[in-house]
C-alpha cells in the first residue's frame, strides 16, 4: 500500500526545506577545512624557504666571514642585532611561521613537545643556564647561537614534510662541496680567501685551510661528518660510481683542513665498517660480482693515488702535524692543569672571568680551552656544566630516536671533537651544523607495511567448474 502523506501541507514543506540545509553543512565544513589545509601548506613552504636560507648561511657565513665584512659578531662594539648569526634569524622566523598554523601557537607547541618530550628537559637546562648568565651579567647571545639554535633547527626540520626537505639536502651537498673546493684551493695556492681570525686576533702563519667555515677544525669536523654520512647511509647518494669518488674527494680534503682528530676518527670508523663487511663476507655473505670487481679496482686506485701523493710531498704538512704539533699537546695538558688553580668555591658556580683570562694568558691558552667540559666549568661552574650535559644528553637521545642508525658514528665524532677542541664552549654554530646534517641527511626510514594478501573465498572457489 502507498504511504499516506502528511495531513498538514506546511509540515511537508518544512521537511523538504530541512534536507538541503542538512546536506549543505558538511560542504561548508569541507571547504573550510580545505582552506585551513592550504594555509598550513603555504606556511610550511614559507618555513622551508627560510630554512633553505638558514642552511646556506650556516655553511657559508662563519664568524670570520662576518668579521671580514665589519660585522661585530665576535668583536667588541656594534649593535645587538650584530651579535646573532643570520641563521638564527631565519630559523626563528621559520619557527614562528609554524606556530601560527591552524592549531594556534599553544596547540603547535603542545604537539611538538608531546612528540619529543626530552626536548623539554633540554630547554629547562638551557633556561637554568640563561638565568645564571643574566645574574652574573654576562653576554647571553653566546648561549643563543651555541645551544638554542640547534634545538630550534631540529624542531623546524622535524615538522617539514620529506618533499620540502629535498632542496635543503641539495643545499647541504652544494655548500659542503663548495667548502671542499675552496679548501683545496687555499691549500695548494697558499692564498686564504677569508682571513683567519679568533675574535679580534688575526691568526698569521697558518697553512691549514678554513674555506667559508671559519676555522680549520670546524671545517674538518663538518666534512668528516659528511663523509661518514655518505659511507654509512648510501641512500644519500645511491649511484655507486658517484658516491665513491665523492667520498674520496671529501676525505682527501681533511688533509688540507688539517684536523688530526677528525681525520683519525673518520678513518678509524671507516676501517671498522670495512672490517665488519669483510667479516660478513668470510661468514658467507654473497656479493654481486660487478660490485666486487669495482671494490677491488677502487682499492687499487686509492692505494696508487695515496702513494703518489706521498711521493710528491703533497701531504707533508699534515704528516708533520703528527710529529710536531707546535705545542698543541702542551696546550691540552695546560687545559687540565688550569682547574688546579681554582678552589672548590670558584669551581661550583664559576670563577671570576678576569682571573680566568689572566690564567689563560699565563698558561699559553690564548686561543681557548681545548675541552668543552673544562671550558664550561671555567665559564659557568660545575653545577651548570652538569645540568647542561644532562640537557645535551636528552637532546642527542631525541636525535638518535628520530634518525637512522648511521647517526651513532656522527654522535661519536661530535663527542671526540668536544673533548679535544674548543668546539661548543665558545660562541659558534658548529653544533647547529651537525644538527642540520643529522636531521636532513639521516632521517629515520619509515617502515613499509605490506598490504594483507587477499584470501580467496572457499565457497566461490569450489563453485568454479573444472
Amino acid at each position: 500500500m502507498r504511504a499516506r502523506g502528511p495531513l498538514n501541507g506546511s509540515t511537508g514543506v518544512a521537511q523538504v526545506h530541512r534536507r538541503p540545509l542538512a546536506l549543505a553543512a558538511p560542504r561548508r565544513t569541507s571547504h573550510a577545512r580545505g582552506r585551513i589545509t592550504n594555509a598550513d601548506a603555504f606556511l610550511e613552504r614559507m618555513a622551508a624557504g627560510l630554512m633553505l636560507l638558514a642552511v646556506m648561511a650556516t655553511f657559508t657565513i662563519s664568524s670570520s666571514v662576518l668579521t671580514n665584512f665589519k660585522i661585530h659578531y665576535l668583536t667588541a662594539g656594534g649593535n645587538f642585532y650584530e651579535k646573532l648569526h643570520p641563521a638564527t634569524y631565519f630559523t626563528l622566523l621559520a619557527f614562528a611561521l609554524l606556530l601560527i598554523r591552524s592549531r594556534g601557537p599553544i596547540g603547535e607547541i603542545n604537539r611538538m613537545f608531546s612528540e619529543s618530550k626530552l626536548l623539554l628537559a633540554y630547554l629547562l637546562c638551557w633556561l637554568f643556564l640563561l638565568i645564571q648568565v643574566f645574574v652574573l651579567e654576562r653576554p647571553f647571545t653566546v648561549i643563543i647561537d651555541t645551544f638554542l639554535l640547534p634545538i630550534l633547527i631540529a624542531m623546524v626540520m622535524w615538522q617539514l614534510p620529506g618533499a620540502q626537505k629535498r632542496p635543503l639536502a641539495w643545499a647541504i651537498h652544494l655548500t659542503i662541496l663548495l667548502n671542499v673546493l675552496l679548501g683545496y684551493y687555499e691549500f695548494f695556492s697558499g692564498h686564504r680567501l677569508i682571513p683567519l681570525t679568533l675574535g679580534d686576533v688575526l691568526v698569521a702563519g697558518e697553512w691549514r685551510s678554513a674555506a667559508l667555515l671559519g676555522h680549520p677544525l670546524t671545517a674538518s669536523g663538518i666534512v668528516g661528518a659528511y663523509v661518514l654520512a655518505l659511507v654509512l647511509r648510501p641512500a644519500i647518494c645511491p649511484p655507486l660510481l658517484v658516491r665513491l669518488p665523492l667520498i674520496a674527494f671529501c676525505l682527501g680534503s681533511l688533509m688540507a683542513f688539517g684536523g688530526r682528530t677528525s681525520l683519525v676518527t673518520v678513518l678509524a670508523m671507516i676501517g671498522l665498517v670495512g672490517g665488519f663487511e669483510a667479516f660478513r663476507l668470510m661468514r658467507g655473505r654473497r656479493m654481486p660480482l660487478p660490485a666486487a670487481i669495482l671494490a677491488i679496482c677502487v682499492l687499487f686506485a686509492a692505494g696508487a693515488i695515496i702513494f703518489a701523493a706521498l711521493d710528491l710531498g703533497i701531504f707533508d704538512k699534515m704528516l708533520l702535524r703528527f710529529s710536531s704539533d707546535k705545542g698543541s699537546a702542551l696546550a691540552r695538558f695546560a687545559t687540565f692543569n688550569l682547574l688546579s688553580h681554582f678552589d672548590w668555591h670558584e669551581l661550583i658556580l664559576g670563577p671570576n672571568p678576569v682571573r680566568v683570562n689572566a690564567l689563560q694568558a699565563q698558561l699559553g691558552l690564548n686561543y681557548g680551552i681545548e675541552n668543552f667540559w673544562i671550558s664550561s666549568i671555567v665559564q659557568f661552574g660545575l653545577v651548570h656544566t652538569i645540568v647542561l650535559t644532562i640537557g645535551l644528553v636528552c637532546f642527542f637521545v631525541e636525535l638518535l630516536r628520530r634518525s637512522s642508525g648511521a647517526v651513532w658514528a656522527i654522535v661519536l665524532l661530535i663527542v671526540v671533537i668536544a673533548a679535544s677542541s674548543v668546539s661548543f664552549s665558545s660562541k659558534n654554530i658548529q653544533l647547529a651544523q651537525f644538527v642540520i646534517l643529522i636531521s636532513v641527511l639521516l632521517p629515520r626510514e619509515q617502515r613499509r607495511v605490506a598490504a594483507p594478501q587477499q584470501v580467496r573465498n572457499p565457497v566461490s572457489y569450489r563453485s568454479v567448474p573444472a
